[in-house]
């Protein structure tokens, strides 16, 4: 059997004057490396996309973490812009092609702005975590990055879930690096894992062929040296062959 073939949807960013499509490195490398698999980027092209088109030819798809949070318009909100910086395009691309994938029994897999995106695929809704939670779930402002992911919390994983048959039932701890999070889950996801003040910080779903699994800290950071990190892409990777 040939290497799986997983996509990542690209996020738009201005660049020297220009609009560029791009993915942070570890987003890249850690699933070619722990998942086994031959990555492509897609394009946060948005309508001009197929999705079916590009669901049929990929194995998999990872919606990772990004900067931006999902317009609000997009889980009933009132569309207002409290809640950015946001990327529209991505947005489109990403909700579209998770919803292709799905329906084509591809394994769609979620890191943060993933794990958010998901959630409202499913119809689920998300919040802006207020000034009173944000201490719990991100690092204070203008640290830097490598403090930034240093900050943590632990979660409970659910008993019997699919992350405690994994990895065990005891409390993980797990990088924080959020200020949207899920408002109200999904029905059709089953939560996974659960933070200290009761937010849902990890869900899964069965629906007919495809495996759906999001986290909403970043396993892609140190999957090199932590091994319930790299169980996230091993998970990927047996998805995508299963």
């Amino acid at each position: 059997m040939t290497r799986p073939l997983l996509g990542i949807v690209c996020c738009i960013r201005e660049f020297e004057g220009e609009t560029i499509h791009r993915v942070i490195d570890r987003y890249v490398r850690a699933p070619a490396r722990w998942s086994d698999a031959d990555v492509v980027l897609v394009p946060a092209l948005g309508t001009l996309a197929d999705t079916r088109n590009l669901a049929a030819r990929l194995d998999g798809v990872l919606l990772t973490g990004s900067t931006s949070n999902l317009e609000s318009w997009r889980y009933g909100g009132d569309g207002g812009g409290g809640d950015g910086p946001h990327d529209p395009q991505r947005d489109e691309t990403a909700l579209a092609l998770a919803r292709a994938a799905i329906d084509a029994g591809k394994p769609v897999f979620g890191i943060c702005r993933g794990f958010q995106e998901l959630n409202v695929v499913f119809g689920g809704t998300l919040q802006h975590l207020p000034p009173r939670a944000q201490a719990m779930h991100h690092a204070p402002a203008g640290v830097s990055t490598d403090a930034m992911f240093a900050h943590h919390h632990p979660v409970r994983p659910v008993a019997d879930g699919v992350i405690a048959r994994a990895l065990g039932a005891a409390p993980m701890t797990v990088n924080s690096v959020h200020y949207q999070a899920i408002a109200t889950l999904a029905s059709g996801l089953t939560a996974q894992a659960y933070a200290p003040d009761g937010l849902v910080e990890a869900f899964s779903a069965r629906i007919d062929r495809s495996q759906v699994l999001a986290v909403q800290w970043h396993p892609e950071w140190d999957a090199e040296h932590n091994p319930q990190s790299r169980w996230f892409f091993t998970a990927l990777g047996d998805a995508m062959r299963a």
